[in-house]
């Protein structure tokens, strides 16, 4: 979601080499589609101009089989329903909602869009984490309402990880978010875009209006950093190792 789609067009585009396919403005609301190498990666959405929509985020979507249901699992469960499913023409459902924790997560029920078709490769998404204020409560509802298996990574007082996991394949994690996060500062779900090579993403990111928000640093999963772009919307780095 972005207050200014042209001037994040051009930021990712430069970073990481997106291409952009323009829906019809009356049936889509414009929403473009981004592409990597032919792949689709992400989707851009301009927000309201009179400021009443959501602020410029990345936003992680779910995709689950039958959204209506899903929508009153969680409900259920003590989700907030941000955005009731809707029908989007020709490409699926679409619904957001606000979970136990406080944090906006989307759901997608397939229809002629599929999700993105290119994921842990450079410049695409490779890692998507929530980072939430009610841990226990987040892998209880992300387990029971998607469905998902949950594989303790770590659990000490200092550091809460638990990985969601689906056919074999660790595809989320949440990390509690309790000791760190001030009180003003929401639960988030935070995507990590790959790249060969973060400092050097940094530094061209720098001259296009980005903001360090995590300096780059080596962890056990390669070098990662966190920043916001040019119209403030958070995102994440990581260079695999090797």
């Amino acid at each position: 979601m972005t207050s200014d789609m042209k001037k994040s067009q051009e930021f990712y585009a430069a970073l990481f080499g997106w291409t952009y396919d323009v829906g019809d403005q009356e049936t889509y609301g414009g929403y473009t589609t981004a592409f990597k190498d032919g792949k689709s990666v992400a989707g851009l959405m301009q927000s309201q101009e009179d400021g009443q929509g959501y602020p410029d985020m990345w936003s992680t979507y779910l995709r689950v089989d039958n959204i209506e249901q899903t929508m009153a699992a969680a409900k259920n469960a003590g989700a907030m329903p941000f955005m009731e499913p809707m029908d989007v023409p020709e490409q699926g459902k679409m619904a957001m909602i606000g979970d136990p924790g406080g944090a906006a997560v989307g759901m997608w029920e397939f229809g002629g869009h599929t999700g993105f078709q290119a994921h842990e490769v450079d410049g695409a998404a490779a890692w998507h984490e929530l980072h939430s204020k009610d841990y226990a409560a987040a892998v209880d509802f992300y387990t029971n309402i998607f469905g998902l298996q949950a594989s303790v990574m770590s659990d000490t007082p200092e550091f809460r990880y638990t990985n969601l996991v689906d056919g074999g394949k660790e595809l989320a994690g949440i990390m509690d978010a309790s000791g760190y996060l001030p009180a003003e500062v929401p639960s988030s779900w935070q995507i990590y875009f790959q790249t060969n090579d973060v400092d050097a993403a940094i530094a061209l990111a720098l001259t296009m209006g980005a903001t360090i928000v995590n300096p780059a640093e080596d962890s056990p999963y390669g070098r990662i950093a966190g920043l916001t772009d040019c119209t403030g919307a958070m995102f994440k780095l990581v260079q695999p190792l090797g």
